[in-house]
């Protein structure tokens, strides 16, 4: 093999390659993955051909995005040969390694923070960048995700990409006016940017925009071509999102069928999103016919994977809500599972995903009180399994059904508390004034029913 040559990303980075002709697949996957395009995965191309250390993790971080038991596994051989080939990397590089082996290892924390200093010492490797932002949301860490995105920012502020990461971090961390501001800077420089589409999208539901928010993001869908089966389905899950709260029950429907379930089923991702739409449908009174059947195959192989207790809850539901004896299986191995979690993990599989577990599942069987019981003790630190605030509101759509339904004039009265508020954050929001209208009828206050 010949010696190593020093190359550039497309960002200006050195890059050690065993051939220049590996530059164009490279920068494939740097762009792809920022852009979020499934050209990014042209990369794997090169597996047997360049042995180069940077070639090498980034075949790994494509398969750790898998998000299944098997994923770090899938990994274990490329980071072999990165490791390998470390002693003609350059320090980025090794870096970027010694954070994916973390990543493979369970150690979400050294992850972070080998991501955090690379953002500090190479603030144009965008692709560790929006990984320490991956991290970092899966661990309900949103001023980590800003603090990465603003580090790089000065030196990145010609890529619109950086502009979006931005944008959602503000966002997360409620900071509104700066994450819309964000978010249409990223698209001005580039109106193809799904991740900025994304921020707005959050934004508009945040703030009861949900009439502009629909507008918009059908207004920008036509560029929602060549993308990652996530970005794809999950941007349509937020036009389902605003369809669902106007009313448009059909329409929210057809969105799930077309465009959200059935692009790649055995990816997480797709998954939990399919899951969600169709808990949410349900919460708002829409039948979904037998589609949880079709996606409850799909879930039966998940009852091992802890990958994410943000994604274990979403599979549990989904076969709960499908009446799959695995649920039983999986909720065990969720309980096994949490007392030997990574350390850094363990207070939120323990405290968090175990009794969220049990609340969903009783939920699903018509056990009300358990349900009620266990997600009260999770919501409160719910933030801590990670995801997004609009993601997150599904647990809390559950546990609102269930103090609904169980009918005492306690259960009603904490519903109204929080229907009131969320109403008053979401006039436009159709959903919200019928279960707000029916909750004021039992508790005797009809006239304020009829003035909702």
């Amino acid at each position: 093999m010949p010696p190593a040559m020093l190359h550039a990303d497309s960002f200006g980075n050195p890059l050690t390659l065993d051939d220049a002709a590996s530059l164009p697949l490279v920068d494939d996957f740097v762009l792809g993955f920022l852009s979020s395009e499934a050209r990014a995965v042209n990369l794997l191309a090169l597996a047997d051909s360049d042995a180069s250390p940077m070639v090498q993790a980034y075949c790994a971080t494509l398969h750790l995005f898998a998000e299944s038991r098997e994923a770090a596994a899938n990994a274990r051989p490329f980071l072999d040969k990165a490791r390998a080939g470390m002693a003609r990397a350059t320090p980025r590089e090794r870096r970027y390694v010694a954070a994916i082996e973390a990543w493979a290892e369970g150690d979400i924390a050294k992850a972070i923070a080998l991501h955090a200093e690379q953002a500090r010492e190479h603030p144009r490797d965008l692709v560790s960048l929006k990984l320490g932002q991956y991290h970092c949301f899966n661990t309900g860490d949103c001023p980590g995700m800003l603090r990465l995105a603003l580090t790089t920012l000065p030196a990145a502020s010609d890529v619109p990409y950086v502009h979006g990461m931005a944008a959602f971090g503000y966002e997360q961390c409620h900071l509104m006016r700066d994450a819309e501001a964000s978010a249409r800077r990223a698209i001005g420089m580039c109106r193809k940017e799904p991740w900025a589409h994304h921020a707005l999208a959050h934004v508009m539901l945040t703030e009861g925009r949900l009439s502009e928010g629909l507008v918009f993001m059908q207004g920008v869908s036509d560029t929602w071509t060549g993308l990652n089966s996530f970005m794809v389905t999950h941007n349509w899950w937020h036009v389902a999102l605003f369809l669902i709260e106007l009313g448009r029950d059909a329409e929210a429907l057809t969105v799930y069928d077309r465009e959200v379930w059935g692009v790649v089923k055995d990816y997480s991702q797709d998954q939990i999103g399919a899951v969600s739409l169709l808990a949410r449908f349900e919460l708002a009174g829409i039948d979904v016919g037998a589609r949880w059947d079709d996606i409850s195959g799909y879930l039966v192989q998940r009852t091992s994977d802890h990958v994410l207790p943000f994604l274990d809850l979403q599979y549990l539901y989904g076969l709960a809500r499908a009446g799959r004896p695995e649920t039983d299986e999986l909720l065990r191995n969720i309980e096994a599972y949490a007392p030997r979690a990574p350390l850094s993990a363990r207070a939120a599989w323990e405290h968090v995903c175990v009794p969220a577990a049990r609340g969903l599942v009783a939920h699903a069987r018509g056990d009300l009180a358990s349900a009620i019981e266990g997600l009260g003790m999770a919501l409160p630190r719910l933030l801590e399994i990670g995801g997004s605030h609009a993601q997150r509101d599904l647990f809390e759509q559950v546990y609102l059904d269930a103090l609904v339904r169980t009918g005492s004039q306690a259960t009603l009265t904490g519903a109204q508390g929080i229907l009131q508020q969320q109403r008053n954050g979401q006039p436009e929001s159709l959903r919200l004034r019928r279960q707000a209208s029916a909750v004021y009828a039992w508790l005797g206050l009809e006239q304020l029913a009829s003035r909702l």
